[in-house]
């Protein structure tokens, strides 16, 4: 079956040999949360160059991740399926000899490329040239690999070095054929390791979100088991601590990992809330640096692309494999099935095909993104991916039946973060999350909670819509065919996070 639709995309790339079809460059960036973002009404930083984007095309203001962790995100953006499906549900190695998204568009003539982070435990397959970090590679003198093997860019910075690579992967395609390439950010993934350039940061105070300090005391256990706590769990790597002089080797890197409940600031112990904030300031000034390095590089890219005129028929994309908490109930990190977790940024920009300063409103999913890179290169969706195509909604249209709720689930049990398994439906008022290893549940209003404050499920005046979103939960699950079998969750022994045998990375 496979096998003829490629030939049946081949035999539609001749038939439409003579139209312009557009490129495609996807912007991938790692844990780039929505609300750390201009377009998204950021109260903590500026992003002029990402705005652009939402200006000069469209800001999707409901788009989800479907599983809230790095390499099974980019594993359902590239098969257009979910976890289940595609068997990555955890960080477990991707089958690069499945159907993707670009073999499909490598096979109808598109020049593929693959640059920065892809963190699928596999070399990339489809491209027609990659250079990808092992693992989650460095911030600082980082070393990227080819087919060819390693190369080296000592004294550079990865959110640089990988806006290099891609305007020379830009700059070397076949000028008679379409490209579609891949840009993949390590930034603002954790650790947060940032270019002197933006010193100017260690200064800012950044406003606190009003839950910092969140309790929860009407959620589940799981929320208070979670180790990704702001007070509780960032380390003193984390916070940037420098370790005695006479630590070497193993003892060092023992108490770097160490969660201070005290520091010594300007020569004053603190401890307690004056501790949090000044945790909160440190983690927030190095993750909004990261942040600025890439939208930088989308400057950068927007302007070689005018430049050379190919900003025209070129589509961008950017979006983050998954929404992250700045401080938002408590926390930093990912996995949970909350809004700043659940919510990833999508911007497009297409002149030549869609109105500029739109805004769409309609629920999406990352599932979607391959349909929609096939569509809008003209070509057919292959009926077993999940997804469906945004193109309609790109051009200000809402098909009949689009989609009024979301599947989540996410794997990882026991694993990093000590954050339990859960599934759970987002419709667009209400979500219901059940930790099904706990068989606890939780459900929250959106439209009188948009913090997830409170935990109605156990309300007996909330039994009607409970029993709703439970029969939907349900509906979702059967539809998607998820049948349980990653259950478990943790990864078979030895895998890692990078190509080959290469170092891991979450």
């Amino acid at each position: 079956m496979t096998r003829i639709f490629i030939c049946l995309i081949a035999l539609i790339s001749m038939v439409r040999a003579e139209e312009k079809r557009p490129n495609i460059l996807f912007i991938f960036s790692d844990d780039h949360a929505a609300h750390a973002i201009g377009a998204y009404g950021s109260k903590i930083n500026q992003t002029p160059h990402i705005d652009r984007l939402a200006k000069e095309g469209v800001r999707f203001d409901n788009c989800f991740v479907t599983n809230s962790i790095c390499t099974p995100s980019r594993a359902v953006v590239l098969t257009g399926k979910y976890s289940h499906k595609n068997g990555t549900p955890v960080f477990n190695r991707f089958d690069g000899s499945q159907p993707t998204v670009q073999k499909y568009l490598q096979n109808a003539g598109y020049h593929t490329g693959m640059i920065g982070k892809w963190h699928l435990g596999s070399d990339p397959v489809g491209f027609n040239y990659w250079e990808i970090l092992p693992g989650q590679g460095a911030y600082h003198d980082p070393m990227l690999y080819t087919a060819e093997g390693p190369k080296k860019y000592p004294g550079q910075y990865a959110s640089d070095v990988i806006t290099d690579r891609t305007i020379h992967f830009l700059e070397n395609r076949p000028k008679d054929k379409p490209f579609f390439v891949f840009c993949g950010h390590k930034a603002p993934h954790r650790p947060w390791e940032t270019h002197s350039r933006y010193a100017a940061f260690k200064d800012k105070v950044i406003p606190e979100p009003a839950t910092l300090r969140d309790d929860g005391a009407t959620r589940t256990d799981a929320f208070h088991e979670q180790e990704q706590s702001v007070a509780r769990d960032l380390t003193r790597r984390d916070l940037k601590l420098a370790p005695p002089d006479d630590l070497k080797g193993p003892e060092r890197n023992k108490w770097l990992n160490v969660a201070p409940m005290e520091v010594q600031v300007n020569g004053r112990v603190i401890t307690g809330d004056e501790l949090v904030k000044w945790k909160y300031q440190r983690y927030m000034q190095d993750y909004l640096a990261c942040v600025q390095s890439v939208d930088d590089s989308v400057g950068r890219l927007l302007d070689y692309l005018d430049k050379e005129g190919l900003g025209r028929n070129t589509i961008i994309i950017y979006s983050s494999d998954q929404g992250f908490f700045l401080g938002d109930n408590g926390m930093y990190d990912k996995r949970f099935m909350y809004e700043p977790s659940l919510r990833m940024p999508f911007l497009v920009r297409w002149p030549a095909g869609i109105k500029a300063g739109s805004v769409q409103k309609a629920m999406t999913i990352n599932p979607d993104f391959a349909p929609t890179f096939l569509d809008a290169a003209g070509l057919p969706v292959p009926p077993d991916m999940q997804g469906r195509s945004l193109l309609p909604l790109l051009k200000g249209e809402t098909p009949a039946g689009w989609r009024t709720s979301m599947y989540y689930r996410y794997y990882h049990d026991p694993g990093d973060h000590n954050t339990r398994a859960h599934l759970g439906v987002r419709t667009e008022t209400h979500k219901l999350i059940h930790f099904w290893k706990k068989d606890q549940w939780e459900m929250f209003d959106l439209r009188n909670d948009s913090g997830e404050q409170k935990n109605l499920y156990n309300d007996p005046a909330q039994a009607e819509i409970v029993a709703k979103l439970k029969a939907e939960l349900a509906r979702l699950k059967k539809e998607l065919q998820d049948n349980d079998e990653f259950a478990e969750g943790p990864p078979p022994a030895g895998v890692d996070g990078g190509a080959k045998k290469r170092p891991p990375g979450n």
